[in-house]
């Protein structure tokens, strides 16, 4: 089974669990732009509680837009109000320094399209994991309906070549409001900064564990 998923801003360490138990994942990036997702937001363990980092982007408000189509706004100061965020929530922890400098520099770079951003946080982490799982990107919509696709193009494929396989849709089903979806499995607890006096926090982004785990990060989401 190929899970096929929507672009993600950062993603959960849930999203990092799926791609390291799988060969291979489907980004479609044909779809429709939801919002309120994962495709615009990740979620940090401040000393407040859970905080939303949210992406603006530059929307044709009364149409639908395909993912490969919506572009960022940077009407704001977005990126660096989402940095000083990441550093109240991990400045303390014991291996923020080890991965700041690759945030800011992914997280400040502009990017024209949301996908672009996506993908580059997606790349990160991987890198950070040690994951060598091959992501397909699709900019075609991909239907599933049938059991089986193959392959027509990818963008960026880490390895490319047709192949006709089972899919399994998480497109609209591994979203932040609502329960992870059936064969998507939750991180158990790992350290966090404010665990002591706020409990763990699941589902947070990829950033909170490897800022708390360092190394031992791959070993939380086997």
């Amino acid at each position: 089974m190929v899970p096929v998923c929507s672009a993600f801003y950062f993603g959960s360490v849930e999203h990092f669990r799926l791609l390291a138990r799988h060969p291979r994942v489907v980004i479609d990036v044909g779809e429709h732009y939801e919002r309120q997702s994962y495709r615009t937001r990740t979620r940090i363990a401040g000393p407040n509680g859970v905080q939303d980092l949210n992406v603006p982007i530059a929307r044709d408000h009364g149409h639908k837009m395909p993912m490969r189509s919506v572009g960022l706004s940077y009407a704001e100061s977005w990126p660096q109000q989402q940095l000083h965020a990441i550093r109240s929530a991990y400045g303390n922890a014991p291996w923020f320094i080890h991965y700041i400098d690759a945030i800011e520099e992914t997280v400040t770079r502009r990017y024209d399209r949301l996908v672009d951003l996506d993908l580059a946080t997606l790349r990160l982490g991987m890198r950070w994991l040690g994951l060598t799982t091959e992501v397909v990107v699709s900019e075609n919509y991909v239907e599933v309906a049938s059991d089986e696709w193959r392959v027509a193009s990818s963008s960026d494929a880490t390895r490319h070549s047709p192949l006709a396989t089972r899919l399994v849709d998480l497109r609209t089903s591994f979203h932040p409001k609502k329960p992870l979806p059936p064969g998507v499995d939750a991180v158990g607890a790992y350290p966090q900064v404010f665990a002591d006096r706020l409990g763990f926090r699941p589902r947070m982004s990829v950033i909170d564990l490897v800022c708390t785990c360092g190394p031992e990060a791959r070993r939380m989401i086997a």
